[in-house]
């Protein structure tokens, strides 16, 4: 398969008013991802994954800066393309569903005018044709009565519907890449089925290449082909869905699979992890983990675990797998 995502060692720090203060949100990441195939990235809140896929995106906040690393999308380095050539590539190449749908709609237009907005921007459609094409996507989307939903503002769909209509927006020019950061959060269990169910469909359709961040590694073992666990910034293990979930490398990722509620088992406990993540602008020594790290050794205080492959296209940082770096 094509490799279409190809990440060297990304780093992004956030910096504050004169230098004071460096937030190291991203740091030394590098993974690929071919066309077609799902990446799943996990981690607590702070861990750095929406910064990683800002980064991607070239959509970064006042502030923050990419430090280092390079991102080759589709062959081509997106650090070199101008604002301009980056406006064309985004929501026509690659696009991103955000957490919340109503911080990505205007509220004073109707999502006919928002869906068609993109198609008149990247593919030059005339109203009328961006409006038919607007109404043909909510319906490929499962909303509806699209001839009339076409016309409302978000305000009057559930979240749900706007859900599904920031994911129309994003595959409306057919992109090869889609970012979808915790689509599902406010969506009940009932609709986030529905809605997990439409993104595989529309992949499958599509040949969608998708990076799925979540904090649920339910979703995780349902949509995607590998996964990357996120840490104080940095990727500590990654690997095929299926290594990860049977024999994880990492405490911390072992930790997060113990933390999964069993069903059928009423006796079995939920495995809390101790502490809180540490502040990414003040990092311990060593491994970034140890403070929590049940089975940490003097070693893990005071170096920096590299980078290790475990197994084939299973890679971790922890000194407790395998000596071999990479």
């Amino acid at each position: 398969m094509t490799t279409l995502l190809e990440v060297s060692g990304l780093s992004t720090h956030y910096v504050a008013a004169r230098g004071t203060r460096v937030t190291r949100a991203v740091e030394d990441v590098s993974f690929s991802l071919e066309a077609g195939r799902t990446l799943g990235i996990v981690g607590e809140s702070g861990s750095g994954k929406t910064t990683l896929a800002l980064t991607l995106m070239r959509l970064l906040p006042p502030g923050a800066r990419i430090a280092g690393g390079s991102v080759r999308f589709d062959g081509e380095d997106i650090f070199t393309k101008s604002d301009s050539e980056m406006r064309a590539i985004r929501g026509k190449r690659m696009a991103m569903i955000l957490q919340d749908p109503m911080a990505s709609l205007n509220p004073l237009f109707t999502v006919g005018d928002q869906i068609a907005e993109t198609l008149r921007a990247h593919e030059q459609m005339p109203r009328r044709g961006a409006w038919t094409r607007a109404r043909e996507l909510l319906a490929a989307v499962r909303i509806a009565v699209p001839e009339r939903r076409v016309g409302e503002y978000p305000h009057e769909m559930s979240g749900g519907m706007r859900q599904r209509v920031v994911g129309a927006i994003a595959i409306s020019c057919e992109p090869k890449l889609l970012i979808a950061d915790e689509p599902t959060t406010s969506l009940d269990l009932t609709i986030q089925a529905q809605y997990l169910q439409l993104l595989r469909e529309i992949q499958r359709e599509r040949d969608l290449a998708m990076i799925f961040i979540t904090h649920n590694l339910g979703i995780v073992a349902k949509m995607c082909d590998d996964v990357a666990v996120m840490y104080a910034g940095r990727l500590v293990e990654f690997g095929p869905v299926r290594r990860i979930f049977d024999a994880p490398a990492h405490p911390y990722t072992r930790a997060l699979i113990e933390s999964i509620p069993r069903l059928g088992d009423p006796t079995a406990r939920l495995t809390a992890i101790d502490g809180q993540p540490p502040d990414p602008a003040a990092l311990p020594p060593g491994c970034a983990f140890h403070p929590r790290c049940p089975l940490v050794v003097d070693r893990c205080r005071v170096e920096a675990p590299p980078e290790v492959r475990v197994a084939v296209a299973h890679h971790a940082r922890c000194w407790l797998a395998s000596e071999r770096p990479i």
